[in-house]
């Protein structure tokens, strides 16, 4: 049996559907190299070394094979958009208007090209799979906020990372700070898990699209403001969230995961900005 043909929920990365023949070995260079790329981008903020590295990346997949390199493109696509502008957190009209133009289009640029150019559904956003929820995934949805509650503010303020984010002067700044967080959350699971890890997953195991798609997510996130030790929390979260979504085949269950947290997200750092405006937290 190959990695792919397991039983899936109908509407996952997993589906056989949207799945070509297992990728040659030598398939993972080039995947790894995209995601390297991301890394360059995005973390070390060497856009010279990041866009020869997704272009060369590219190259090397179409030599190993034709369907991983129109898969790695789109997700190359994604990344080189994403690549044209600072994602440095900012409630400033202007930056708050391009970076969100910018994931916008990082995410309907690499559907287009599928479905106009390709001629296929290979990215697809499935909200449910009209399989039900167990209960250890309704019980994970529960913890995921109090275990955001218990870690984030002690994250945030012990590491001094807060300041990456806006000062939040006044009302209006933080009601787009909260806009802000919940389009990024959702743009997210849009981006590299329905999108960057789908697309990986239809060459490779489950655990191998996964690593690859969280270097990419967390390399992100390292720009957006989540460092010192953020990747210590930020792996296993992008981990989590590529696993989830090969179990359950639901953008929905993800999505809801990822915008619980993100509000504890939210309140944890007009917290820290604001000590005592907000009495819910330990630290």
């Amino acid at each position: 049996m190959t990695p792919l043909s397991a039983a899936v929920p109908a509407g996952s990365p997993d589906s056989a559907e949207t799945a070509p023949a297992p990728a040659p070995r030598l398939a993972l260079l080039p995947a790894a190299g995209v995601s390297a790329s991301a890394f360059c981008l995005f973390a070390l903020q060497l856009p010279g070394w990041g866009h020869g590295l997704l272009v060369l990346s590219l190259l090397g997949a179409l030599l190993v094979s034709r369907e991983l390199a129109k898969d790695l493109t789109l997700i190359g696509i994604g990344i080189a958009i994403v690549s044209t502008t600072s994602v440095v957190a900012s409630v400033d009209w202007d930056r708050f208007l391009t970076i969100g133009t910018v994931l916008l289009l990082a995410v309907a640029v690499p559907v287009l090209v599928d479905r106009l150019l390709l001629r296929r559904r290979a990215i697809r956003f499935p909200l449910r799979t009209g399989d039900p929820w167990n209960r250890i995934e309704k019980a994970y949805i529960l913890a995921v906020p109090f275990l955001g509650w218990l870690i984030l503010p002690f994250y945030f303020v012990t590491s001094g990372v807060y300041r990456n984010w806006p000062p939040l002067v006044d009302g209006a700044e933080v009601a787009r700070f909260f806009v802000g967080v919940n389009f990024v959350g959702t743009w997210d699971e849009l981006f590299f898990i329905c999108t960057c890890f789908a697309l990986l997953r239809r060459h490779f195991g489950v655990w191998t699209a996964n690593l690859l798609q969280a270097a990419i997510f967390v390399s992100f996130l390292w720009e957006l403001g989540y460092q010192a030790w953020g990747p210590l929390l930020t792996a296993p979260f992008a981990l989590l969230q590529g696993w989830l979504f090969s179990r359950t085949g639901s953008l929905l269950y993800v999505l809801i995961v990822h915008l619980l947290f993100d509000v504890v997200v939210f309140l944890a750092i007009v917290h820290a900005r604001h000590p005592g405006v907000i009495g819910i937290f330990l630290v």
